[in-house]
């Protein structure tokens, strides 16, 4: 399976007016990539294509809220048109969810699947036929480290993410013998602000909320830009599967030695960032920012 070269052609990243997404635009473009950056956030995607833009890139940006379908379809459309061939899709975009079975609503879960999963597999949809049409061409899906193992209190989340991991699996070999090679990356704590500015069960107190997130920030060691530059080899490189960060390897080591007691280790060191039931003392309570509750923030 041949090799990318990013130099002088297309490449699409979801999530891309922040986190994640916006350094793995930045190690493009500095490969010579022409990019379409693809956000739900407008004024995010302006300011970074201003950014790349200065240093020389070709970008395109076009905001979409990834649940919406035909808002999708219509994308495809334009980025379709802007880049003929794509070369690379790297969907990036997603969001977080904090909350035990019993304090979430079926609402709550559905939001997140819309925009972790559905988005993913609406974007994939629609750039597919652009793709095929590369003489060589590869799909990246970021899962997680909870695609590999699911944690307590993270239900909705690890939902999503395993089903990321499934399509992306699928779609692998459906696609098996095409020009177009997908693949999967499981990282591990990246500092984004992803579960700070996630969305919390509304039945969950706002302060023991901030808590639970700022625990499980607090866990996360690796710098975007970093987890970018890897998930940006690997797409050129066309991986089907890359495991970003000690952890995610040991995990994953975990769960093939003991597939059914995996929890018993993983439990201890979540269990501050998995407690979305215990009251928060007064004066700790003050020092807490909460994640958002109840309206949704920007996907990515």
């Amino acid at each position: 399976m041949p090799v990318l070269d990013a130099a002088g052609r297309s490449s699409a990243i979801t999530g891309a007016a922040n986190g994640i997404g916006a350094e793995v635009a930045r190690a493009l473009a500095r490969r010579g990539a022409r990019l379409a950056l693809i956000d739900r956030d407008r004024a995010g995607l302006n300011r970074l294509a201003e950014e790349l833009r200065a240093s020389g890139a070709e970008v395109t940006v076009h905001p979409v809220d990834l649940r919406d379908d035909a808002a999708v379809a219509a994308a495809g459309a334009e980025i379709e048109a802007a880049h003929p061939q794509l070369q690379t899709l790297i969907t990036c975009a997603g969001s977080s969810m904090l909350g035990s079975l019993d304090q979430l609503t079926m609402e709550e879960m559905r939001w997140l699947m819309d925009i972790n999963l559905w988005g993913t597999v609406s974007i994939t949809k629609a750039l597919l036929p652009s793709l095929r049409r590369s003489p060589a061409a590869h799909i990246t899906h970021i899962a997680s480290i909870y695609a590999l193992a699911s944690p307590g209190g993270r239900i909705p989340y690890a939902m999503t993410k395993f089903a990321v991991r499934a399509f992306s699996e699928a779609l692998m070999h459906e696609l098996e013998g095409s020009s177009v090679s997908v693949g999967a990356v499981y990282p591990a704590g990246v500092r984004t602000g992803i579960i700070l500015h996630g969305r919390y069960a509304a039945a969950i107190d706002p302060g023991v909320a901030g808590r639970a997130a700022a625990a499980q920030a607090a866990m996360y060691h690796m710098e975007p830009s970093e987890a970018a530059e890897r998930i940006v080899r690997a797409t050129l490189r066309r991986r089907p599967r890359t495991l970003i960060g000690r952890e995610t390897r040991l995990v994953d080591a975990l769960v093939r030695l003991a597939p059914v007691r995996y929890w018993g280790p993983m439990r201890r060191p979540l269990r501050e960032a998995i407690d979305t039931t215990t009251p928060m003392s007064p004066r700790r309570s003050e020092a807490v920012t909460p994640p958002r509750r109840g309206s949704a923030p920007t996907p990515g």
